[in-house]
């Protein structure tokens, strides 16, 4: 589960969609799901996503919190992601709009793509 800010991490890398940082949304990306037809969901930011460990499940969960906190999650537990009720503050450490960004991070090959000076 996670943010648009979340979305160009740890959901991309798991097969999920970039979504732009101004799209208001949640996204659930299953990661190594045992079900066939198992695809990302970006959803309406009022959703509440919920991930269940199934009670006749023989071993345990791993909930991880942006790869830094871990959680073991017992047969029957269930997680839920909420928008919270004030919005965070992030600090931009550049003003390169975020196009500029994903390319970078990215590596993205955009020779060609981006077209050329425009003739007036």
């Amino acid at each position: 589960m996670a943010t648009p800010t979340g979305s160009t991490a740890y959901a991309f890398s798991a097969g999920g969609p970039v979504v732009w940082p101004e799209v208001e949304a949640l996204l659930m990306v299953p990661i190594s799901a045992h079900a066939l037809f198992s695809r990302p969901l970006v959803v309406d930011p009022r959703s509440r996503l919920a991930v269940e460990v199934l009670a006749d499940t023989e071993g345990d969960g791993v909930l991880w919190c942006d790869g830094r906190r871990r959680y073991e999650l017992k047969p029957g537990s269930r997680i839920e992601a909420v928008r919270g009720e004030r919005p965070v503050r992030l600090a931009r450490l550049s003003r390169s709009p975020f196009t500029d960004r994903l390319v970078g991070k990215f590596r993205l090959p955009v020779q060609g793509w981006r077209g050329g000076p425009t003739r007036g």
